[in-house]
């Protein structure tokens, strides 16, 4: 099919944006999202925050929020800004990060569980509902858009490219593109956020792009935004005068970020009320935590300002009544931002685990580590023993950037909202500058915090589209592994390790695949069996058909699938039979493992698409 236009997604944790470009122009425009700005106020926003408010049946009128299209479902739910700021004051209604409860490995992502430890009466939604819902909201909005516009435009004539983050996993990358598919956008390309980035940098800056990149360059993808952190390298290397871009670490997926940031603010700004005797409600620190976000935002653009003035509404005053009064002053700012989530550590101060009591609350994994500094020294420090597992990748890294106790950038892409700080720019390169014996590390120009992956996306849907442009290589972002039952004789008191049998290798690039032979492995069918999933993001060098003798030990285990396999006719039902393993990366960047009967043409597909307690 002939693409006309190529529309990028950026699905983000805390706000969606989407962009378009056409494939006969070398433009691209941020499509505004319309959306619920109050009661009666309808109106257009370059970004829709991923927020989504379940309204009591009584709380508002029929008719109070008049979209220009009929919803198709999520039971009356409200998403954009006002979900985001109304539900701020009634929170057990209120949904956010559903993105990263699609990424929880420990709950079923179909699973009805949000709002999380709300007690509403009303239907609950899973993360895979409100991704979808969020996307049927943006293909909506756009289709409505180019309405507006008089344009002619269907869905068949888009090529639709949809982010993730770099460090989701295989799971959390096909219910995301299961979502877009059930929202109406068909079958989309999956692109990682850092590397539409990267792509919308290169666009910004033109032809003056190669200018500030040179052979030997390692860049590094810095993305902070409101939930998250993300971190990713790209070297850069020279094929006969030509540059050559490949991506060559991806670090895990982090919740930490801005909102960290505002809730740490919160609570200095607390202590400092209740040092004056002034007490503030659960509701009034939901109020705090949002002012004091302002005031970062503020007092980060305008260095020159000492002090923000902050106001609460205090218990039992009217909206015109009394409010509870503080200050935000730049010292504890700076102390608390800067010195706190980026602080001078060394590269090989790493995150500390917090002792946890037995007995927890069970909800998302965030990071018990505050401090981004030793986050980003143990992505670094990772990548350098990824990299020296893998011949091809110590070929596109240089021996001097591999002589250090980590893998130094060169040069830095900063992304994500917390990154229109300068004050925190400044800070980190000082930091990567003091971990690279003082060698200064380069800020590439021209960054755009806010839009720039919804940008990229597009910008890397029509460079697909017409054959031209850069493309940086990337493919599997990890190595994956398939759990292995050791055949053994029984001991008594001893139980074999279970072994890993490689059936990704990290770099495997999309539409490619990999028949592994040489191997006597059987399959169970007709009867209910196990398949364990593991990966790695630090064994670059691990090969298709390799075997991990200790899965457990070595490999970090993602998922746990139970499927009951067609038999094969004339072959009982529980009797192992011969098969070959066939790992298929597809066009659309997702991963697929067919099992094939070595004796007949029958094949069975298991898929990394449910996980299980």
């Amino acid at each position: 099919m002939d693409h006309r236009f190529s529309l990028g997604i950026d699905l983000g944790t805390s706000n969606s944006a989407i962009a378009l470009s056409e494939v006969d122009s070398e433009q691209t425009d941020i499509i505004e999202l319309t959306q619920v700005l109050g009661p009666n106020r309808i109106g257009e926003k370059p970004t829709l925050p991923s927020a989504l408010y379940i309204p009591h049946p009584d709380e508002f009128p029929e008719g109070t929020f008049p979209l220009p299209w009929q919803t198709a479902g999520g039971g009356g739910a409200i998403i954009g800004h006002f979900a985001r700021d109304h539900g701020a004051l009634v929170p057990d209604r209120l949904i956010t990060s559903a993105k990263s409860w699609l990424s929880n490995p420990h709950i079923d992502p179909r699973q009805r569980i949000l709002p999380w430890n709300s007690e509403i009466k009303e239907q609950k939604l899973s993360a895979f509902d409100c991704s979808r819902f969020y996307l049927e909201h943006i293909r909506e909005s756009f289709c409505y858009a180019m309405r507006s516009r008089g344009v002619d435009m269907a869905l068949p004539d888009l090529q639709v490219v949809l982010t993730v983050p770099a460090s989701f996993d295989d799971i959390a990358r096909n219910l995301t593109a299961e979502a877009a598919e059930a929202a109406g956008f068909g079958k989309v390309i999956l692109l990682e956020e850092p590397l539409a980035a990267f792509y919308a940098w290169t666009a910004q800056a033109g032809k003056e792009w190669r200018a500030q990149i040179r052979p030997g360059d390692i860049v590094l993808v810095c993305d902070i935004g409101g939930g998250t952190a993300d971190f990713s390298l790209i070297a850069i290397s020279a094929n006969e005068g030509v540059l050559d871009l490949n991506r060559i670490s991806v670090g895990e997926h982090i919740l930490l970020g801005g909102d960290n940031m505002d809730l740490a603010l919160a609570y200095t700004l607390r202590t400092k009320l209740e040092a004056d005797g002034k007490s503030i409600g659960e509701m009034q620190f939901l109020a705090l935590t949002h002012a004091a976000g302002n005031a970062k935002v503020a007092m980060f653009e305008n260095e020159a300002m000492a002090e923000f003035p902050i106001a609460v509404p205090s218990r039992g005053s009217s909206l015109l009544g009394g409010t509870v009064s503080t200050k935000l002053d730049r010292q504890t700012l700076e102390q608390v931002i800067l010195e706190g989530f980026f602080a001078r550590t060394g590269i090989a101060d790493l995150p500390q685990k917090a002792r946890r009591a037995g007995l927890q609350e069970f909800g998302l994994p965030y990071a018990t580590d505050p401090v981004i500094s030793k986050h980003l020294a143990r992505f670094l420090t990772r990548s350098l023993e990824n990299v020296q597992a893998s011949e091809t990748l110590r070929s596109l890294v240089g021996a001097e950037a591999r002589s250090k106790p980590f893998l130094a950038p060169t040069a830095v892409l900063f992304n994500g909202g917390v990154f229109k700080a300068a004050p925190i720019r400044r800070h980190l390169l000082d930091l990567l500058a003091a971990w690279n014996q003082g060698q200064s590390v380069r800020e590439l120009a021209g960054y755009q915090p806010d839009l720039a992956v919804a940008k990229g996306a597009s910008f890397f849907g029509r460079n697909r589209i017409t054959g031209k442009g850069i493309r940086i290589k990337a493919g599997a972002s990890r190595s994956y592994y398939i759990g292995l039952e050791t055949s053994m004789p029984a001991v008594p008191g001893f139980n074999p390790p279970l072994k890993a049998l490689c059936v990704v290798p990290q770099g495997m690039e999309e539409g490619s695949e990999v028949l592994i032979e040489g191997r006597d492995l059987a399959l169970v069918t007709g009867q209910p069996a196990e398949f364990r999933f593991f990966s790695s993001e630090v064994r670059s060098g691990d090969a298709p058909g390799q075997i991990i003798p200790d899965a457990e030990r070595d490999l970090l285990e993602i998922s746990l699938l139970e499927v009951d396999l067609a038999a094969v006719e004339d072959i009982p039902a529980g009797q192992p039979v011969p098969v070959q393993i066939n790992a298929v990366v597809t066009e659309l960047g997702n991963l697929e493992l067919w099992m094939k009967h070595t004796k007949s043409d029958r094949r069975w597909k298991v898929e990394f698409q449910v996980r299980t307690e």
